[in-house]
C-alpha cells in the first residue's frame, strides 16, 4: 500500500480511535486538521482554549501511529491523574519523574522498550538528561507532544528553565513530529516558542479564544472578604472553585477564614510542604465542593472540568495569567464565573514587585506595558469580553452579552473639570506625594502634613469638597489605569504626570468617567441549576454511583464520567448496554468498566 493509502487508513483510525476510546462521535473545531497533521509526520504549534480538547490532538495521533507517544509536562504533582484518567480508557500510560523509585522507573523503562506503552509522561528536567536521551534513542517514538508550551517564553507568566532545552528534540529525533499546545500566549510569546523549539516549519492552528460559558466580571474592592462571602453564598454554596490571592500568607488566611464561614477551604502555595500541597490538589481533584485559596503556583494543567468559579481576590499582573486562570473554570462548558475585585493598591504592590525582580529593564518595561494591559481591562466600561479576546488578537462580532458590562451597562458621568482639578494638584505638589495627601489637599484637609509642606497656600488647596474621599480615589485611580498619571514607588507610591496628559490639562480634551458604586457592584446572578428536563433524584443517584466508583479506584469523579455524560443519562434513560453504548463519554472500555453499575443505579431508582 502506497504512503497515501497508509495515511487514509490512519485517519480512518483516529475517527474509530476517537469514538471507540474516548466515546466521542465527532471532533471539535480544528482538532481534526490538527490530528491529521501530526499523523502525517508534520509538526504543530496549537493555541486552544482552555478545555477546547488540546489533549485529543496528541492522545489520537499517539495511539494511531506506531510507537509510544512523549508528553513532555511540567506538572509532576497531575502526571499520576493523567495516567489514570488513560488507563481508564484501556489506553497503556505511564510516567518517569522523581515520585517514582529506582526500581520502578526500571519498569516504565523496560515497557516503553518492548512497545507496552501508548504514551509516556516525562518532566523537562528528566528528559533533557542523558540517561533518559539515550533510552529515548533505543525506542519506538510516535511523536513529541510539549504541553505549556508557553513555559518556554521568558516573556510569558510560567517561564521554566528547562523547556529552553527543548529545541534537542529536533536535533536529535528529526524524523518524530512535534506538537507543542499552550492555551494561553500573546504574538511576542508565540515567536518565542516557534524560536526556542525550533517551530519554524510547522503548521500553526489558532482557536478562537473565546469562552462562552465563562461570565466576566470584576468589580472594586470596598470589603474584599464580605463581598467573597456574598458572592459564595449567593451563587456557589456547594461548588468547586479556585479563590487567587498574591501572598502565601493571604492564602492561608482566606482559606481559614472560609473554613470557619463552613465552606471545605484548603490553602496551596510554594511555601507548603510538598506532601500537603499534594494532598490538598488530590482532595480538590477528587473530592466534590472542595474550594483552593491559591497563589499562581496553583493551576496549570489541573482537568477538573466542574470547577464553577474563579475568584480573584488580588488583580493578576497580566492579561496572561488572568485568562489562563479564569479558563480553568466551567471545562466541561457549563456555566461558570470568573469574579475580580481590584484596588489601586493592587497595581502599586504589583508594581513594587516589579521594581523588585532581578529582570532586565526590557523585561521590566514588558511587565509594565502587561499591567496597564490589565489595569485597562479592569477599568473598561464596554464588553469585557470584546477587550480579553483582541489583547490574543481575536475579536468578536458584537458585545457578548455574558459580563458585567454587558449586563449592566456601566454609569458614567463628564469627569473631565475633576480629572483637571486631580492633574493640578500632582503638578502643583511637585509630583512627590501620593493619592491620600493629594485628597486632603483638594478636600481642603487641615492636618501636620498639609501644614509642614505649606500646601494650604496652593491654588489647588480646597477645590475638590464638591467629590468625596471614595470619589476622588476613583478619579486618580482611572487617571491611572488610563496613563494619564503612573506610580514612582521610588517615591513611595507618589504619582507622576505622564505626556498624555497635557491635552485634558489644556482644556483639549474630554473625558467620561465610570461611576464607581458602593458594595458590590454587580447584580446577583442566578445560580446555575440543572435542565428542567432532568430528575434531580436521579442525578443524585448517578453522582452517588460515581463518587463510590472514584473512591473505589483512587481517581477524582470526572475521570469515571463527566457532568455531561450523567445529564444525559438523565434525559436518555439508557435500560440496556448497547442504549448506554451511546451516552457521550462511553467508550467501550468504559461500557465494560461501568455500564452495570450506572444501569442498575438507573433501574434500581426508576
Amino acid at each position: 500500500m502506497g504512503s497515501a493509502g497508509v495515511y487514509c487508513v490512519a485517519m480512518n483510525n483516529a475517527q474509530q480511535i476517537l469514538q471507540s476510546v474516548f466515546g466521542y462521535e465527532a471532533f471539535r473545531g480544528p482538532q481534526d486538521a490538527i490530528i491529521q497533521t501530526v499523523i502525517a509526520g508534520g509538526d504543530a504549534l496549537v493555541l486552544m482554549p482552555t478545555g477546547g480538547g488540546k489533549s485529543l490532538c496528541y492522545q489520537i495521533p499517539a495511539l494511531a501511529r506506531p510507537g509510544c507517544g512523549i508528553v513532555i509536562s511540567p506538572l509532576i504533582a497531575l502526571m499520576q491523574d493523567q495516567v489514570s484518567a488513560m488507563r481508564q480508557l484501556g489506553v497503556r500510560a505511564s510516567y518517569l519523574n522523581s515520585t517514582l523509585d529506582a526500581e520502578e522507573a526500571r519498569t516504565v523503562e523496560r515497557e516503553l522498550l518492548s512497545g507496552e506503552l501508548d504514551l509516556l509522561y516525562i518532566a523537562p528536567e528528566r528528559l533533557t538528561q542523558g540517561r533518559c536521551l539515550s533510552l529515548l534513542e533505543q525506542a519506538s517514538i510516535a511523536l513529541f507532544a510539549i504541553d505549556e508550551a508557553h513555559c518556554v517564553s521568558q516573556w510569558g507568566h510560567d517561564f521554566r528553565a528547562d523547556y529552553l532545552q527543548l529545541s534537542l528534540l529536533h536535533e536529535r529525533f528529526p524524523a518524530v513530529p512535534r506538537i507543542a499546545l499552550t492555551a494561553t500566549a500573546d504574538e511576542r510569546t508565540r515567536a518565542e516558542i516557534i524560536l526556542r523549539l525550533d517551530l519554524a516549519q510547522a503548521e500553526q492552528f489558532i482557536a478562537g479564544f473565546d469562552r462562552p460559558n465563562i461570565r466576566y466580571r470584576i468589580a472594586l474592592k470596598t470589603n474584599p472578604r464580605a463581598q467573597l462571602l456574598r458572592f459564595l453564598k449567593d451563587e456557589h454554596a456547594k461548588d468547586a472553585g479556585i479563590v487567587y490571592c498574591l501572598s502565601r500568607k493571604k492564602t492561608e488566611e482566606i482559606s481559614l477564614w472560609l473554613q470557619q464561614q463552613g465552606f471545605n477551604a484548603l490553602p496551596y502555595h510554594a511555601g507548603l510542604p510538598p506532601a500537603l500541597r499534594a494532598d490538598h490538589q488530590a482532595r480538590f481533584l477528587r473530592e466534590e465542593g472542595v474550594i483552593i485559596v491559591a497563589t499562581i503556583a496553583f493551576g496549570m494543567g489541573i482537568d477538573k472540568p466542574d470547577v464553577r468559579f474563579v475568584a480573584h481576590l488580588d488583580m493578576p499582573k497580566t492579561i496572561e495569567s488572568y485568562y489562563q486562570e479564569t479558563g480553568r473554570a466551567g471545562r466541561d462548558g457549563e456555566p461558570a464565573n470568573a469574579w475580580m475585585i481590584y484596588g489601586l493598591q493592587d497595581v502599586i504592590k504589583l508594581r513594587q514587585m516589579m521594581a523588585n525582580s532581578e529582570g532586565s529593564e526590557e523585561h521590566k518595561r514588558a511587565e509594565q506595558h502587561r499591567l496597564n494591559a490589565m489595569l485597562g481591562l479592569c477599568e473598561i466600561t464596554t464588553c469585557r469580553r470584546e477587550s480579553l479576546l483582541k489583547y490574543f488578537g481575536d475579536t468578536l462580532p458584537q458585545p457578548c452579552g455574558n459580563c458585567d458590562t454587558c449586563l449592566e451597562p456601566v454609569d458614567t458621568w463628564d469627569g473631565t473639570e475633576a480629572a483637571r482639578k486631580a492633574l493640578s494638584a500632582v503638578y502643583r505638589t511637585g509630583q512627590r506625594f501620593g493619592v491620600n495627601h493629594l485628597i486632603d489637599v483638594l478636600r481642603g484637609a487641615s492636618n501636620d502634613k498639609i501644614k509642614q509642606f505649606d500646601h494650604q497656600q496652593l491654588p489647588t488647596y480646597g477645590v475638590g469638597k464638591e467629590l468625596d474621599n471614595t470619589q476622588w480615589r476613583s478619579v486618580f485611580r482611572q487617571l491611572v489605569a488610563r496613563g494619564y498619571t503612573s506610580v514612582d514607588l521610588a517615591q513611595f507610591g507618589a504619582l507622576r504626570l505622564e505626556e498624555q496628559c497635557r491635552p485634558l490639562l489644556r482644556g483639549e480634551q474630554d473625558i467620561q468617567l465610570r461611576r464607581d458604586v458602593g458594595g458590590n457592584t454587580t447584580r446577583q446572578q442566578t445560580k446555575s441549576v440543572l435542565p428542567a428536563d432532568i430528575d434531580v433524584g436521579l442525578w443524585e443517584a448517578l453522582r452517588e454511583c460515581r463518587r463510590l466508583l472514584a473512591e473505589e479506584q483512587g481517581v477524582p469523579p470526572y475521570v469515571i464520567f463527566h457532568d455531561r455524560s450523567l445529564k444525559e443519562m438523565c434525559t436518555v434513560l439508557p435500560r440496556t448496554p448497547e442504549e448506554f453504548s451511546y451516552i457521550t463519554g462511553v467508550g467501550e472500555r468504559k461500557l465494560d468498566k461501568y455500564g452495570a453499575a450506572f444501569l442498575r443505579a438507573i433501574n434500581e431508582y426508576l
